[in-house]
């Protein structure tokens, strides 16, 4: 990690010398169209560098349309800032993977990607059905697609030079080390739901030693009330620091040596929270002591992320 005096600034170096991910990244899990263009324009503006996106979210346009509003304002340019996005479980067959990585690309109206993440590591039925289900509303897995022929496919996509980094997100670490271990390409970045109540220690551990970058999502709790935010050793550090709660969770998750993904909605809190500061030891520590713990985000066991909205209808072209 390269340490600095404002971790605000933080950057983590990525597998293979492929470059360094800013600390601080900002999400764009948003419904709403038009919001998804002011927020991801907001966030540029007040200092995030590291925007993280989705096939499956269905608004890879308008994070375009944002970052290229956002880039001209702010005098910026495409290598000021790291984009990733992420392949669809409908999409795992090799043969799928290459055309779904060019389309998001087209979408995002992009070149190249700094990382793609496989979204998670459950293969559903192939075809333009996000959430295909039976007769009796149970996903439909594709089991003849293994996460290693997928990997496989997105090793070709670094070898053709358009993608700097892969990697993996909504992963445990028992599905993480069989694919690392016979991965040509390792994993850059893994991407998990990570906070005190849910702090993935062996986790971050299995990462360091390997020279993966753990990415963590969910890291305020995903709004969740009562929750980290009302956590009384959290509100007590931040009364202590001069800091708000989601300050003061957002710089743990920054000195333990993750980074880390946030969804402000409007450019006051874009601001609060990338205006982080290092916590005291003491108070660092306090936070590792946190005993409770809770998984917000059950998409680790099924495939399906419980925090995207579900629609009526679940087919969803391009």
């Amino acid at each position: 990690m390269t340490e600095l005096p404002d971790i605000r600034l933080t950057r983590l170096p990525l597998a293979h010398g492929t470059g360094q991910i800013p600390a601080l990244g900002f999400g764009t899990l948003i419904p709403d169209l038009a919001g998804t263009i002011s927020a991801t324009r907001d966030a540029l503006l007040a200092g995030f560098r590291h925007f993280d996106c989705a096939e499956r979210y269905g608004n890879e346009r308008e994070v375009d349309q944002a970052l290229k509003e956002g880039l001209a304002a702010a005098g910026l340019t495409r290598s000021d800032i790291f984009v990733t996005t992420k392949l669809w479980n409908s999409n795992h067959r090799p043969d799928r993977v290459e055309p779904a990585f060019e389309a998001s690309l087209a979408r995002l109206g992009l070149n190249y990607l700094d990382l793609y993440l496989i979204h998670t590591p459950y293969a559903f039925q192939p075809g333009d059905n996000y959430d295909p289900r039976d007769k009796n509303g149970n996903v439909i897995y594709d089991r003849a697609t293994t996460l290693l022929d997928t990997w496989k496919a997105l090793e070709i996509l670094v070898d053709h030079g358009k993608c700097r980094a892969i990697g993996l997100s909504d992963i445990t670490l028992e599905a993480l080390k069989p694919l690392y271990e016979s991965a040509r390409i390792k994993p850059a970045v893994v991407q998990v739901e990570s906070h005190p109540y849910l702090p993935e220690t062996e986790l971050l551990q299995f990462c360091n030693d390997n020279g993966i970058v753990l990415l963590a999502f969910a890291p305020l709790g995903h709004g969740m009330k009562p929750g980290l935010l009302e956590d009384p050793v959290i509100n007590s550090v931040a009364a202590r620091v001069g800091k708000t709660p989601a300050q003061v969770l957002l710089a743990w998750a920054v000195q333990r040596g993750t980074a880390l993904l946030t969804t402000p909605k409007s450019l006051a809190r874009a601001k609060e929270n990338f205006d982080i500061a290092r916590l005291p030891q003491d108070a660092f520590d306090e936070i590792n002591r946190i005993q409770t713990r809770q998984r917000l985000n059950p998409v680790v066991n099924t495939g399906v992320p419980g925090f995207i909205p579900q629609s009526k209808s679940t087919a969803q072209g391009d």
